[in-house]
């Protein structure tokens, strides 16, 4: 719990985690950053995609649309969150000389996608219009 706060507080100062072990060669921070960025991109998508479902696609029934929608943006703010922890805890990483952090996030963010693809596939194949 203690190293979560440690992080979460440095999502908003940054600067403090030059006061952690040496800096590293540059190329590694700025792939870290890019990585960053591809998450912050998957987050866009997945939000896009919720209020895409939700305002484009108003013959389903309320509750799948409202559904669908949600599973997505959610998927979207969870992905825009972890994206910052998971650049921080790099960061700090690389700086200490340590293993790179594992995650299981990427599973579950793939599981959450695949999940409402199917739902997805299932509603066009049933044809779920109505309201």
């Amino acid at each position: 719990m203690i190293g979560f706060l440690q992080s979460l507080r440095l999502w908003f100062s940054p600067e403090r985690i030059r006061e952690e072990g040496h800096t590293p060669d540059y190329r590694f921070s700025l792939a870290n950053e890019r990585t960053f960025l591809a998450w912050i991109r998957t987050a866009l998508a997945l939000i896009g995609g919720g209020f895409a479902v939700d305002q484009f696609l108003p013959d389903l029934r309320w509750g799948v649309r409202v559904g669908l929608a949600l599973a997505l943006l959610g998927s979207g703010v969870l992905c825009s969150l972890r994206a910052v922890n998971h650049w921080v805890r790099c960061e700090r990483a690389m700086r200490c000389g340590e293993a790179l952090p594992v995650s299981r996030f990427p599973t579950v963010l793939s599981l959450a996608v695949g999940v409402v693809a199917v739902a997805m596939v299932v509603v066009v194949v049933l044809g779920l219009a109505g309201t």
